[in-house]
């Protein structure tokens, strides 16, 4: 049988991890992605400025999955880089340790709390950050993590990524008030969202706003507001699953078993806000780009490459595609891209400085199609009504207030209204968060029925869904009609 990968004793032929001194960065949702990325940049941050301060305490929400599969190899894991022209394998050490807020909520608050720590990093996806349909924090999804704050009890488990994010924060504002210290931190969200860092200091304050109102949480919101800082942030970089497959490859050039192994497209990207409450990575050594405004470049992203991400995988699902590779080099889907990004999404865009997004942008088309990311449809097609506000919404609506109908984004919005469609007769419900929302309206556009309704009334109806698209883009008569106009050749496929 062969032994599992460790720190201690890893393969000599591979340049070694490094081994940080201490935690510094506290991430919550270490999923394959943060492996692949933000630790990785940190990883070589600290590899160019042997700079050791920088160790990661990961915290998994959803499972201890991923703190069994770290946790027995001292952290270290590896990343195989899979692209089109061949595969590299990197060791990454950044992680010291994993923590499960269902055993392990006292140690994460701890942690965070730690004067040790500087930065508390993210990636929980769109519907990680609680939100209602409004934008606004759902307090009562919130509500456990909400009431042992109120209470100070930092033994309830986390329930919530924001729940335990402001559970920490306040920790560290009570042990900095006991050692007579300011102890900032800095709030680096990494998630997919339009002006991601003011979002989450938004939710954040609402969450000290209902659990703490009035006077008992004055303190708290004073010490927010001046040490803790919350940039937003742009990331990119396609992270698959990783197969069996590809951790048997691995566990032979390894000749250990890497439980951790992620995968990663060969791109990556980094841009964030310089707007930082105390110390941090020198993640500018590792290739992140610092501004003063992520904003063209998050949109950029959103639009193109997310957007495209979506509309492909709602396309490639009902023409019978498994993965976006597949998706991508069908013809016709290739040329609905490719028409989305030019004609709709780029002139709603301002070019970051020094950026070229039409050469981004067909760029996008050779990253999607290379086989080795294994994105499938039905993955990329997950939480619809959490991502379609940001990836096609705002195009929609600039392009409307232009004069023009986005036809790209009509035919997007299309298939993603077949795929419920479908979903719900097959008496299945989507991976959304609104999951049994979108099976009503269905069902009430056939009488009670999913198989009674028309596919041009479930578009019609799903187009008008709270939340979905901006004020009265969702019912735009042109917008309406552009989208009508391609639900019968999708509800034929």
């Amino acid at each position: 049988m062969t032994d599992r990968l460790h720190r201690s004793h890893l393969p000599a032929r591979l340049e070694a991890p490094v081994t940080p001194d201490q935690v510094g960065i506290v991430h919550l949702g270490i999923g394959a992605f943060h492996r692949a990325h933000q630790a990785v940049f940190t990883e070589l941050a600290a590899r160019a400025t042997g700079d050791r301060r920088w160790g990661i305490l990961g915290v998994t929400q959803r499972s201890a999955s991923v703190r069994d599969q770290l946790r027995p190899q001292g952290g270290a894991y590896s990343v195989l880089t899979a692209g089109t022209h061949g595969t590299r394998l990197d060791l990454v050490g950044a992680v010291l340790d994993v923590a499960w807020p269902a055993e392990e909520t006292t140690r994460v608050l701890e942690t965070i709390a730690a004067p040790t720590t500087h930065v508390v990093t993210l990636t929980v996806t769109e519907k990680g950050y609680a939100r209602g349909a409004d934008g606004g924090l759902d307090v009562e999804r919130v509500r456990p993590d909400l009431d042992a704050l109120a209470a100070g009890d930092a033994a309830v488990p986390g329930a919530t990524a924001v729940g335990l994010l402001v559970r920490g924060l306040a920790a560290r504002w009570r042990a900095a008030e006991a050692a007579g210290e300011r102890r900032p931190i800095t709030v680096l969200t990494c998630d997919n969202m339009v002006d991601n860092g003011h979002v989450l200091g938004r939710l954040v304050g609402e969450a000290v706003d209902a659990a703490l109102p009035g006077e008992q949480g004055d303190g708290l919101r004073s010490w927010l507001a001046t040490d803790v800082a919350f940039p937003c942030s742009m990331v990119d970089r396609i992270v698959p699953a990783t197969t069996p497959a590809q951790r048997d490859a691995v566990e032979r050039e390894l000749g250990a078993r890497d439980e951790g192994l992620v995968v990663g497209e060969p791109f990556r990207q980094w841009v964030i806000e310089d707007r930082f409450a105390g110390p941090r990575p020198a993640w500018e050594e590792a290739g992140a780009t610092f501004t003063d405004d992520v904003a063209p470049w998050e949109q950029a992203k959103l639009r193109l490459l997310n957007g495209t991400h979506s509309l492909l995988a709602y396309a490639g699902r009902l023409a019978g595609h498994a993965t976006l590779a597949e998706a991508v080099t069908d013809p016709v889907l290739h040329e609905r891209a490719r028409a989305f990004m030019l004609d709709d999404a780029l002139p709603t865009l301002t070019p970051p400085d020094g950026a070229d997004l039409r050469a981004y942008a067909e760029s996008l088309l050779e990253r999607f199609a290379n086989p080795a990311t294994g994105h499938t449809t039905v993955q990329v097609s997950m939480d619809g009504t959490q991502k379609i506000p940001f990836r096609w919404g705002g195009i929609v609506a600039d392009r409307l207030a232009a004069g023009a109908v986005p036809a790209g984004a009509a035919f997007a919005l299309a298939a993603w209204s077949e795929v419920v469609r479908r979903e719900a007769v097959a008496g299945r419900l989507v991976d959304d968060p609104r999951a049994q929302e979108l099976a009503d309206v269905v069902a009430g556009a056939g009488d009670g029925d999913p198989a009674a309704a028309a596919p041009a009334d479930v578009a019609r109806a799903l187009l008008a869904l709270p939340g979905l698209l901006p004020e009265g883009v969702g019912t735009d008569a042109g917008l309406v009609d552009a989208v009508l106009a391609q639900v019968p050749e999708l509800a034929e496929v």
